[in-house]
C-alpha cells in the first residue's frame, strides 16, 4: 500500500503531496495529480460576469489553507485574493463537485488496491443522555433526612 497523506485531504501516490517528494509552500499539487482531477472542475462558460480565475491556483490555495489550518484572510497573495478562494471553496462544496473528486480518487485508489477498509468502532465515546436509560427512579420516603 502506498502511503496515504491527510495532510491536504486528497489521495497521494508518491508519499508527500508536491514535486519530486518534498512539500512546497504554495505549489501542492503535481501536474500528475492536478490532471486528475482537473476534469470534474466546473467551467465558467455561459454564466454571467467574469469567468472564474485559475482554478489550479485556487484549489492550491484551498489546500494550503486546509493544511495550515490560517484563516481566510492570512492565506498567502499566491494563491489570489482570499475571498475568491474562499467563495470557490464554498462554491465547491454546494455543488458537490468535492464529493465527486473524492469519490473519483477513492475509486481510483481502490481499484489500484491501494486502499484498505478498516472498520472500527468503539462504543466507550457514545453517551447516553440520562433520560435514555431504562432504568426506574427509586422515590425517595418523604420526611427523611439525609446526612
Amino acid at each position: 500500500m502506498s502511503s496515504l497523506r491527510s495532510r491536504a485531504w486528497l489521495l497521494n501516490q508518491g508519499g508527500l503531496i508536491g514535486f519530486d517528494g518534498y512539500m512546497s509552500r504554495t505549489s501542492l499539487l503535481s501536474d500528475a495529480e492536478w490532471a486528475r482531477i482537473e476534469p470534474l472542475m466546473p467551467s465558467s462558460d455561459g454564466q454571467r460576469g467574469r469567468p472564474f480565475r485559475d482554478h489550479r491556483q485556487v484549489i492550491e490555495g484551498i489546500l494550503y489553507r486546509l493544511r495550515t489550518g490560517i484563516a481566510w484572510r492570512d492565506l498567502p497573495g499566491s494563491f489570489g485574493p482570499h475571498q475568491t478562494v474562499s467563495k470557490r471553496h464554498r462554491r465547491l462544496s454546494k455543488d458537490g463537485t468535492w464529493d465527486k473528486v473524492l469519490a473519483r480518487l477513492v475509486a481510483e485508489a481502490d481499484a489500484a488496491g491501494d486502499l484498505e477498509w478498516e472498520l472500527s468502532v468503539d462504543s466507550t465515546i457514545n453517551r447516553a443522555h440520562q433520560h435514555a436509560t431504562n432504568a426506574r427512579r427509586v422515590e425517595r420516603p418523604t420526611g427523611l433526612t439525609g446526612g
